[in-house]
């Protein structure tokens, strides 16, 4: 390592988790970044600063004059170029000791085998089901660590999968349950740049091998509430370990039905039924519960755990939500606190 870097990399350096052994292990790891979007800009600019030696960007979009507000790597004259090749010059001029490698192309079963092969850590910022499940799957298949986030308007996930065996996105999301997305609900403009950090924290521990790593844990930050909560998970049985599931993994066979969900038809013929035996709870954000009422009353998830001693185990407990990921979330942790009644998920879309 030159005198040049370990000048530049010297606060970094005295930190006694990290030390210049912690710093050679930064300069010799390969990171693909999916998505040079908003959770891309704030992950590749810290791991770029923080002297990752090489970086690959893979991303087939354009820059849009809507992603601005919160995509703040790219300025208003990059409006129409190209997100990876803009990223990578940019970011090239950030920090010279970078290899910087710009994948213009939209990941893919025909192409993700030879892409992610060449990288140690795989950091998904994508924005859609289908490139998370095979970023997952193709990481399992190849045993490699996967760096997880997402962000919905004034809330943010971040986890790590595959983690010396450790649980899959499959384990946490056996389904895909498509729901409302950016474009769609909107995302407060900081809100990328607090999960992107975290997202690049979790990278450079795994590569430093220091500090817990966010494996079987689920971070969920609230911007609007200001909250802090992390969920428990543990390695589904349906979804074996890498040396047993090899390439075949990318066939995207996704496990039956959770034995906890129920459909949103038979928890309405329930509520109609016997509305007296199920305690129906709305774990969305209050403006969603106010906009969408359907029945029940409204525990957000951030605020359930100081809230279970509201849950009744004479009753059936229900927790519903848009998409199904935040009930799911509720019916485990209520398990996981050891109540002795039933407890149920649903989704409403």
């Amino acid at each position: 390592m030159e005198s040049s870097e370990r000048k530049r990399y010297s606060r970094q350096i005295i930190l006694s988790e990290m030390g210049l052994t912690g710093q050679e292990k930064l300069k010799a790891a390969k990171v693909l970044v999916i998505g040079a979007g908003g959770l891309g800009c704030p992950v590749l600019q810290y791991l770029t600063a923080a002297g990752v030696g090489t970086i690959g960007v893979i991303d087939n979009d354009t820059v849009d004059i809507t992603n601005l507000h919160r995509q703040i790597l790219y300025a208003a004259a990059d409006v129409g170029k190209c997100k990876a090749e803009t990223a990578v010059a940019k970011l090239s001029a950030m920090n010279p000791f970078v290899n910087l490698i710009a994948i213009p192309v939209r990941l893919d079963e025909e192409n993700a085998t030879e892409i992610i092969s060449g990288y140690d850590i795989v950091i998904d910022g994508s924005d859609n089901f289908p490139t998370r499940y095979l970023a997952n799957d193709m990481c399992v298949a190849l045993n490699k660590p996967l760096v997880f986030g997402s962000i919905l308007r004034f809330e943010g996930q971040v986890s790590v999968f595959n983690y010396n065996n450790g649980p899959t996105y499959r384990c946490l999301f056996p389904e895909a349950e498509e729901g409302d997305n950016c474009e769609v609900a909107g995302v407060i403009g900081i809100l990328p740049g607090i999960i992107g950090t975290y997202m690049a924290n979790e990278a450079i521990k795994i590569i430093c091998g220091i500090g817990e790593i966010l494996s079987g844990k689920l971070l969920v930050i609230s911007a609007l509430n200001n909250t802090i909560n992390i969920f428990n998970f543990s390695r589904s049985a349906d979804f074996p370990a890498p040396a047993q599931t090899a390439i075949a993994a990318v066939t995207n066979k996704i496990p039956e039905k959770d034995a906890h969900e129920i459909l949103m038809d038979d928890l309405e013929n329930l509520l109609e039924s016997e509305p007296d035996k199920i305690q129906l709870i709305d774990v969305r954000e209050e403006y969603e519960f106010e906009e969408d009422f359907i029945g029940g009353i409204n525990i957000p998830l951030p605020d359930l755990p100081e809230n279970l001693n509201q849950m009744s185990p004479d009753k059936t407990v229900v927790f519903y939500c848009q998409s199904g990921k935040r009930s799911k979330l509720a019916a485990d942790l209520l398990t996981r606190s050891g109540f002795t009644g039933q407890s149920l998920w649903a989704k409403k879309a």
